[in-house]
């Protein structure tokens, strides 16, 4: 066969082999990454051997690094940076240098290094993670915005800088130990003089070229321009004694900044998709699956020591630069992979002779692990936190941040509105809020950048996780006028709008829904106002098209009235029951649920959802009804009637799911639901202090019965006779209105009035 042909056909061959793994991948739910590595193994040497000229295909994919690079380079964002620049810039080199070090002292001390040259690539190796397989599952989950999600970013930004470094100074560790200083110092200082060069090119040479080529208004040349940009700073970087890779990162960075970088990246990003494919699967091709699987055990061993390793690394640090334990739970454990640029150190190292094949297919093999694993983490790690959260024994392990602390007092915490987030939706609602008179606000958010701008604003502020219970406390939410939620995920959002009826259950809530699935949820979850930006965004242009057709205001107003009451329905796309069903399952794993089948003789039986009044006798949430006859009924309203044996998804705490089932178990006495209700708070001086509830014998004075006590962050339901009163408590007392009249007389004294609401 000819030479150039066999190249064709292995080129057909990579391309085939990396569409079909990224495919699987894909369909796994997996980094398409993983599927190209698996691609490159199949058709390797030590797996069907497809291939034949192996040197060639690595010659061609090296222009996938190169375009891999680039591509960084000109994604890099100084704005995402200054974020959270202190975690970023200090936490990040920490982070880099204590695990080069770290894994220096562990690879020499084990034998996996046989000099601290071997060790220290080990470590740049170890430090690295993957921005492309964490981005993507913050994407998904909506968590780009989130505090953990933005040290996360941050650090991974400041680790891809260090790679151009790395790639700098690695051709130095290659000389003999006793030149091994010079080298690296002469390294360093043709760095500087590059770096010093490239931004004098980044500031007066690239833009004027760049605009000379847009102004020939010519993709093809455009495109050709830049190409040659990138690869022709890469050759010349090589001829320096850096690496290609170096250059075409650093010709990456001086386009970054101008205005064009949006355009060449997306003229870019076709080539880079196609050349780094090719480059993923080049490095399967080296990884030998018989090896892997024979050292299995070691392999595993070494994915379990590079998570718990790196988390214990990184959970410190985030510590220490004033994050709560949560959040620094979440990012080392985020952070607690090999990424994929590893990979391109590794390749080169082994090509300088830095490290053996015996060396680097554990590297790969473990680097293929954790890749694979970081998604899994990622989703289970927050629901595990969430739980321990839920858990009034485990929760001061994550409490380690100080209380929440208002600026001003809190003078301003009467009929006021809380506005959890003080992002860029935060900020224009509170704008519009001063504005009107009598009316106070406290904003709720745990960025410090968030809180900086507020403070600059002089808008109070609390400082803290607004789905924190130690939070929604201190911003007094029994005392406040209304609740706006616009938090930037859902996770949040759910429990920030759950926690915040268990001290108000009546107040009015508007949350902003980040999801279309999460409309429903948070509607059945007790919010009074659902609002979704992408459908409102669709409800002004039709209103304005509307306008055009020559409607009149007042139709046009009620015509989007209706797509509002109707939870935008009418907008939102027809939707199959069962993944319905499935959307709802997932979201009830994030809070706590439980599945209970309403008894025969239960006293909820024929009774309507609005009836039972649930969220306020028990402060659960009912999500789902399955009928006996198989029918199932998501996010039921307040018509729904509860049958025997129906099957109900409930969410809430233990206590509260607790008090439920004694509820639906004819275990306490249901009061009539036509009579009225009343949250009482019990002050210093009241008579009901220190005694307990037999004592007091509410029920046989009054005719009333306590229903609820609401204790600092948590709520009892249904308490026992046994239980104690005591002072700052919050009472749920059912009965007549004339009852809770008299009892409210008693129990709280006429010098010390308490601002506290009867409903029917």
């Amino acid at each position: 066969m000819q030479e150039d042909f066999r190249l064709i056909l292995d080129l057909v061959t990579v391309l085939a082999a990396a569409a079909a793994g990224g495919l699987l991948a894909s369909l796994l739910r997996q980094p398409v990454l993983l599927g190209y590595l698996l691609g490159g193994m199949a058709i390797g040497p030590a797996g069907l051997g497809w291939i034949k000229e192996l040197v060639q295909v690595e010659t061609l994919a090296q222009f996938g690094v190169a375009f891999l690079l680039f591509a960084l380079g000109v994604e890099f964002s100084l704005g995402e940076l200054k974020k959270v620049q202190g975690i970023a810039l200090g936490g990040g080199a920490l982070q880099i240098l204590l695990t080069i070090s770290i894994a220096t002292g562990v690879s020499i001390a084990v034998g996996w290094a046989s000099d601290p040259i071997q060790g220290i690539f080990l470590g740049a190796t170890l430090s690295l993670s993957s921005t492309a397989v964490v981005l993507k599952c913050l994407m998904e989950r909506n968590e780009t915005e989130t505090a953990h999600g933005q040290v996360m970013l941050g650090v991974l930004v400041v680790q891809d800088l260090a790679l151009g470094l790395m790639l700098a100074v690695l051709p130095a560790l290659s000389e003999s130990p006793e030149r091994l200083g010079g080298a690296v110092v002469w390294a360093l200082l043709k760095i500087g003089a590059f770096a010093i060069a490239a931004a004098i090119a980044g500031l007066w040479v690239i833009p004027p070229l760049l605009r000379f080529l847009a102004r020939r208004e010519s993709d093809e040349l455009f495109l050709l321009g830049v190409v040659a940009l990138c690869l022709g700073i890469a050759l010349l970087t090589d001829r320096l004694g850096f690496s290609i890779e170096m250059g075409a990162f650093v010709a990456g960075l001086t386009i970054s900044e101008v205005e064009y970088a949006d355009q060449t990246l997306t003229y870019v990003e076709p080539l880079r998709d196609v050349f780094s494919a090719l480059f993923f699967v080049a490095v399967g091709m080296l990884i030998d699956p018989v090896f892997l699987w024979q050292h299995l055990d070691s392999i595993l061993g070494l994915v379990a020591l590079v998570v718990v390793g790196k988390s214990l690394i990184v959970a410190p640090l985030v510590r220490g630069f004033g994050y709560d334990p949560k959040t620094s739970i979440l990012v080392s454990l985020g952070l607690a992979q090999i990424g994929e640029f590893s990979f391109v150190l590794a390749s080169k190292a082994q090509l300088m002779g830095l490290v053996s094949k015996a060396v680097y297919l554990p590297i790969a093999g473990t680097t293929a692990v954790t890749l694979v694993l970081t998604p899994f983490i990622l989703r289970v790690v927050p629901l595990l936190l969430d739980w321990v959260e839920s858990q009034p024994t485990l929760q001061p392990l994550l409490d380690g941040s100080p209380a929440p602390s208002i600026e001003p007092p809190d003078s301003v915490l009467e009929h006021h509105v809380v506005v959890c987030g003080y992002g860029r939706v935060g900020r224009n609602l509170i704008k519009r809020l001063r504005e009107m008179p009598d009316c106070p606000v406290l904003a709720i958010d745990r960025s410090e950048a968030a809180v900086s701008q507020a403070r600059a604003d002089s808008i109070p502020y609390l400082y803290g996780n607004a789905a924190s219970l130690k939070v929604l406390e201190a911003a007094r939410l029994d005392r406040a006028r209304t609740l706006a939620i616009a938090l930037p995920d859902p996770m949040s959002t759910r429990l920030c709008l759950k926690r915040a009826l268990e001290f108000s259950p009546d107040l009015d809530i508007v949350v902003q829904a980040n999801r279309e699935r999460d409309i429903e949820l948070l509607y059945q979850l007790g919010a009074k106002e659902v609002v979704q930006p992408e459908f409102e965004g669709s409800l002004e242009i039709l209103s304005h098209l509307f306008l055009a057709l020559g409607l009149s205001p007042l139709r046009i107003q009620r015509e989007v009235e209706q797509i509002r009451n109707s939870h935008y329905l009418e907008l939102r796309p027809q939707r199959e029951p069962d993944l319905v069903a499935r959307e709802l399952q997932a979201a009830a794993q994030d809070l706590n649920s439980r599945w209970t089948t309403l008894p025969t003789g239960s006293p909820l039986a024929g009774m309507t959802l609005e009836q039972t009044n649930l969220r306020r006798l028990t402060g659960v949430t009912l999500m789902a009804v399955q009928r006996h006859n198989g029918e199932e009924i998501d996010y039921p309203d307040a018509t729904t009637v509860l049958l025997p044996k129906d099957r109900l998804l409930v969410v809430g705490g233990d206590e509260e799911l607790a008090a439920f089932q004694q509820l639906a178990n004819s275990d306490i006495v249901v009061p009539n639901w036509r009579r009225a209700s009343l949250w009482l708070e019990i002050p210093e001086n009241s008579p009901a202090v220190d005694r307990t509830l037999s004592e007091l014998d509410l029920r046989q004075r009054f005719r009333v019965q306590v229903q609820s006590i609401r204790r600092g962050d948590r709520n009892v339901g249904f308490p026992h006779a046994s239980t104690h009163v005591r002072s700052g408590d919050r009472l749920l007392l059912c009965g007549r209105e004339d009852q809770l009249v008299q009892v409210q007389a008693w129990l709280v004294p006429a010098d010390d009035p308490v601002d506290n609401t009867v409903s029917s």
